[in-house]
């Protein structure tokens, strides 16, 4: 990969030799584990034939703190709602927002207002990147993207069921 920015410098006539490109280059830029983008400046047009050759000092980085995500909270409840109108929406949103699983029991709600709430509920899950569960036919579970849902002892409870008549 340096050997093409060699060349490229070369070509543009920004360097006269590999010394100067080294020195040019050569930056120390410590490894993060977080990716970490500052700010561009804007960029002066490349001129494709220097007026004269001169010495190009080497650029020094400014240090970037990581970025540091809030500690998640501690999944001890998860908080059950039964909305009987479509107002109790911001109560769920609220609760999930906070990274805590909602289990919304929709039995009282009539059924226009039932799927208004199913379809904010699921945009809510979509843009805090979490999941949403269908339990019964009218309860779902909302689960914030650091939760997961083990479906492995559903289809053992399904062919250890009694009523079973498959």
């Amino acid at each position: 990969m340096a050997n093409a920015f060699k060349k490229m410098a070369g070509y543009l006539g920004l360097v006269d030799d590999e010394a100067d490109f080294e020195a040019t280059v050569a930056l120390d830029i410590p490894q993060a584990s977080v990716r970490v983008t500052a700010p561009t400046a804007p960029t002066a047009p490349v001129r494709s034939k220097p007026v004269a050759r001169e010495r190009i000092a080497p650029v020094s980085v400014p240090q970037v703190a990581p970025v540091v995500q809030a500690e998640l909270p501690i999944l001890d409840s998860i908080f059950t709602i039964h909305p009987r109108f479509y107002n109790e929406a911001r109560t769920v949103g609220e609760h999930f927002r906070e990274g805590q699983p909602v289990l919304m029991n929709l039995s009282d709600m009539d059924e226009s207002e039932r799927k208004r709430l199913v379809d904010f509920a699921s945009g809510l899950v979509f843009g805090h990147h979490g999941s949403i569960e269908r339990v019964t036919s009218k309860v779902f579970l909302l689960t914030p993207a650091n939760v997961r849902v083990s479906s492995e002892h559903k289809a053992a409870a399904a062919e250890a069921s009694f009523f079973n008549q498959s």
